[in-house]
């Protein structure tokens, strides 16, 4: 698999590539160490599987006009951008991150280019994905983007050699929708969710630990409102590792974050969990008054505790 980023698309759109000039120049400013080291792979080299639903012409022109420099409302063609870890800092880990926006737009820069920007800072390489926003399938809304991200995960892996990154140190970091999708990426990374397209499926997709940060849809129903836990949540010995950040005030997921805890204690799995009594939800890791904002500092100190970077 030496040579097998050279098998990958890397063509878009031109619609999709005026987003991305218009979103990485507005962006500069906030990780010119990151951007200069930008790559940009297409997951499905054939494009996406067989049983994707088709969005209507409506909807599509819809979600491209809601596009703009704060969101990407359309993703059709899922990819990753690539952000290597400076070789002085580098250390060998990887995230794969998953912007939130309700599985209908990705909060791009405030929980993709902003959060791969810090953890370049603390000598981990990051991938954010572009998964397919918005909603295809109101009972699996999930299903897509699960599908994305177990690809990307293989991906990541596939080229672990190519990336100098550890192929046994890839986590999955995700915010709201995107901290579901992380969830689904560790508890059902068994579940077959596309046929095999080539070499790098072969690969597992299983992360070596998962970082939900004010996951919603935990519940049955994609429910923030109740505690509860639901069945696609389902926690078992071989889950990876977790770690968990979260305010008491956002509805009920600081509670249903709990839930999930405990069942990660019943399976033996290592977890931490962080619930801030303020902070309500799409925080991401920007700094504010709040103590919420600390969050990141946590996570820093429990990659290290894992052993996933070195002591800071």
């Amino acid at each position: 698999m030496k040579n097998w980023v050279s098998h990958f698309r890397f063509g878009r759109t031109l619609i999709e590539i005026g987003l991305a000039v218009l979103i990485i120049g507005s962006v500069l400013n906030l990780a010119p160490s990151v951007q200069a080291q930008i790559q940009e792979v297409v997951i499905w080299p054939t494009g996406v599987p067989a049983d994707a639903k088709p969005l209507s012409p409506e909807v599509i022109e819809s979600a491209k006009r809601r596009s703009n420099e704060t969101r990407i409302a359309y993703v059709e063609t899922p990819s990753l951008s690539v952000y290597l870890a400076p070789d002085a800092e580098a250390n060998g880990c990887a995230v794969i991150i998953c912007p939130g926006g309700g599985y209908n737009i990705l909060a791009w820069p405030k929980e993709g280019l902003e959060v791969a920007k810090w953890f370049n800072s603390i000598g981990v390489s990051a991938f954010v994905l572009q998964y397919r926003v918005p909603r295809r399938d109101p009972q699996r809304i999930h299903w897509e983007p699960m599908q994305d991200v177990q690809r990307a995960i293989r991906l990541v892996r596939s080229g672990a050699e190519e990336w100098k990154i550890d192929a046994n140190r890839i986590g999955v970091l995700g915010f709201s929708a995107g901290g579901h999708l992380s969830v689904m990426a560790g508890v059902r990374f068994d579940e077959k969710a596309y046929p095999r397209v080539d070499q790098v499926d072969d690969v597992s997709c299983r992360p070596n630990f998962i970082c939900p940060i004010y996951a919603a849809y935990l519940a049955n129903g994609y429910r923030d409102d109740v505690v509860e836990l639901g069945d696609l949540v389902t926690i078992t010995p071989d889950t990876p590792p977790v770690f968990m950040a979260v305010t008491w005030d956002d509805k009920m997921r600081g509670a249903q974050a709990a839930l999930m805890l405990a069942e990660l204690k019943k399976n033996n799995v290592p977890a931490e969990l962080h619930v801030f009594t303020k902070g309500g939800h799409g925080y991401g890791m920007r700094d504010s008054e709040k103590p919420v904002s600390k969050w990141k500092n946590d996570l820093a100190a429990w990659l290290a505790s894992m052993k996933f970077i070195p002591p800071r």
